[in-house]
């Protein structure tokens, strides 16, 4: 199938199979290898991207899904060669030790930041309860979002 997808704002044209994952495609067919593929399950959500500004476990979403669509990947974060407050958390706060479910995690901080720019510890822990990391404890994980809420409007 043809499908065309709109991916950190760029137009991506590509002849899939039509049982293609939205993860494949994303890091085999483009080479944005930033979003982890980790279970198939939705389970782990390391493969956490934004289909028209909602998350989705792209594990689970096949890329026809995607035709005409927008996508937003870890590599869309940044704003222009300044790295998104998130990125910056992670970074300051110790938010990733193997890095594998960074990605996920980062793509859904920003998302609960856009749509709650002040949240409070049991908000971050329940926007990243479906995602799984294996080596933090989390506890740096929810610091660097809070990071990322304090430094929000830094330039």
């Amino acid at each position: 199938m043809k499908i065309t997808m709109y991916v950190n704002g760029s137009e991506h044209a590509r002849d899939v199979e039509p049982r293609m994952l939205l993860i494949h495609f994303i890091r085999d067919e483009l080479g944005l290898t930033g979003s982890h593929w980790g279970c198939d399950t939705s389970n782990c959500g390391a493969c956490v991207m934004w289909l028209d500004e909602v998350p989705v476990k792209s594990c689970t979403v096949l890329a026809v899904m995607a035709d005409g669509r927008r996508v937003t990947t870890v590599e869309g974060l940044a704003r222009g060669t300044r790295l998104d407050p998130v990125q910056q958390g992670f970074t300051a706060c110790h938010g990733l030790q193997c890095g594998f479910c960074t990605p996920g995690m980062m793509m859904t901080a920003r998302w609960l930041l856009d749509h709650n720019p002040a949240p409070t510890e049991t908000d971050v822990r329940e926007a990243i309860s479906g995602q799984v990391c294996r080596c933090t404890g989390y506890q740096n994980i929810v610091k660097s979002v809070l990071w990322a809420a304090a430094h929000e409007g830094d330039a």
